[in-house]
């Protein structure tokens, strides 16, 4: 097997291990996001402006996630790119 073939394999391997351990972790951190949207719901007292702070730190992390994948895609398709060229 070639050493270009190798590398392809290697960069296939951690593209998997990538994509099952962000989507790992995506999946915690949308319980998460269930589980204090239900205790905010269900705590009387829990003010106005906590709620607020606390759904725009959501949405601001959801961003960033969905951008940090974004650009790991990407950069794992220049990677392949490059192996697959002869």
């Amino acid at each position: 097997m070639e050493p270009k073939q190798i590398a392809k394999q290697m960069v296939d391997f951690n593209k998997t291990a990538f994509d099952n351990s962000f989507e790992a972790m995506a999946a915690i951190q949308d319980q998460t996001e269930k589980m204090v949207a239900s205790m905010m719901t269900q705590t009387a007292f829990f003010p106005e402006e906590g709620k607020k702070l606390i759904n725009d730190w959501i949405k601001t992390y959801k961003k960033g996630r969905e951008e940090f994948k974004a650009a790991a895609d990407e950069n794992f398709k220049k990677v392949e790119t490059f192996f697959s060229q002869k």
